[in-house]
């Protein structure tokens, strides 16, 4: 299969995905998402200089045709100029993912980036093998005051039609972005909120009858404590949850995470899969596509970008991972004896020599190389981390 045949099925692929878009949209996302994949930028100047070499096109004619893909409807040429609503995109972008997704659980991670002083990007992602995939987001000019709280609802919202009945679906979020409407929307599509909250809080266990500081619930390094109750004495705040408080040793303040799962089902070490998400962003930036070197300034275009970027990324990871999980346990270095009992509890993946992103586009580029056709890969995650059964000096269940 020669690279101009590989554009093609790459075409034909994310047209299948996305049946709601244009002939034209479809074909300038998979030439977008192509050419970052190759190129390892999301430039324009360098994908349509690669996209050209391999089409056999006129350099300017592929620039400008990966332009008005990012563009609004009214700054296209032509007569049939037609806008992409990333928005419309978001649902059959998850669709893809757990169309591939070996298992019924899953965890999304909410969280925030920055590009210097231009844009602020809220994103939703999906958290796989050390990295992650966006699949809902908005581009915000960077400074712009006023509350996100819309955006998330709604980044959240777009998202529930592709989730199937059936499936566990966990959200991480960092203390920063705790809210109880937060708690109870994602409560209310269905799924299961895991958020962290800062250490100022109180929490009245079901047991009890007064409000506890929640540092007296985990008092030194090393102590796990779990159950239902109240979480927070002022009526505005006042949060019916379960809590999962877990300090280990090395750690400068404890995870304080609040849920609906029930104590026995839910486990603090699950919230270790929430740092992935920045290594999401690092694919995006410097790690991958290069996106912190745009000269773009309008927030509605950098979005539509980020759908190619969200695009390309689901294809390496999918394709990565199947590579990964291919690895026989017996070739990887034994770290067991550097590492502590607790913290290798809590390593949700084996020890990575090579990651799951650049593992997949070394597989995608030797498959171009070779005249292969191109990889599809799938999702194989990993066993959900979980932290080591609590020890007999370990305040467990009952607060003091």
């Amino acid at each position: 299969m020669s690279c101009r045949e590989a554009v093609y099925q790459w075409v034909a692929e994310v047209g299948d995905r996305f049946p709601h878009l244009s002939p034209a949209q479809v074909r300038v996302l998979a030439l977008w998402s192509f050419g970052m994949v190759v190129a390892r930028s999301c430039a324009l100047t360098a994908v349509s200089l690669l996209l050209a070499g391999i089409l056999g096109r006129a350099p300017n004619t592929v620039r400008q045709q990966l332009r008005e893909g990012v563009y609004e409807a009214a700054a296209k040429r032509g007569a049939r100029r037609r806008e992409l609503v990333v928005r419309s995109c978001f649902a059959p972008l998850l669709r893809w993912v757990l169309a591939r997704w070996e298992g019924r659980q899953v965890a999304l991670a909410l969280d925030a980036t920055s590009l210097g002083d231009r844009f602020v990007v809220l994103a939703v992602s999906v958290v796989y093998r050390g990295c992650a995939i966006p699949v809902s987001w908005t581009v915000l000019p960077a400074g712009q005051k006023g509350a996100w709280r819309g955006t998330w609802l709604r980044l959240l919202r777009d998202l529930r039609p592709a989730v199937p009945r059936g499936w566990t679906v966990i959200v991480l979020a960092d203390r920063g972005l705790y809210a109880p409407w937060l708690f109870r929307r994602i409560v209310r599509l269905g799924w299961h909120p895991f958020l962290r909250v800062n250490l100022g809080g109180t929490f009245r266990p079901a047991c009890g009858r007064a409000f506890l500081p929640f540092r007296s619930l985990v008092p030194r390094p090393g102590d796990r404590w779990s159950g239902t109750g109240v979480a927070f004495k002022t009526a505005a705040s006042r949060l019916p949850c379960t809590l999962l408080a877990c300090w280990e040793a090395g750690y400068t303040d404890p995870w304080l995470i609040l849920t609906d799962l029930p104590p026995e089902a839910g486990d603090a070490g699950w919230y270790g899969l929430r740092a992935w998400v920045e290594q999401g962003f690092k694919v995006t930036k410097r790690g991958g596509f290069q996106w912190q070197r745009t000269r773009m300034t309008d927030p509605d275009r950098a979005a539509r970008l980020w759908l190619a970027v969200a695009v390309a990324t689901l294809w390496l990871l999918s394709v990565g991972g199947e590579a990964e999980d291919a690895i026989p346990d017996s070739t990887l270095p034994d770290v067991t004896a550097a590492l502590g009992r607790a913290r290798r509890q809590r390593r949700a993946t084996r020890l990575r020599l090579v990651s799951v992103f650049r593992r997949g586009w070394a597989a995608v580029i030797a498959a171009l190389l070779t005249a292969r056709p191109l990889p599809g890969g799938s999702f194989r995650p990993e066993p959900w981390p979980s932290l080591p059964p609590i020890a007999a000096h370990t305040s467990a269940s009952q607060p003091a």
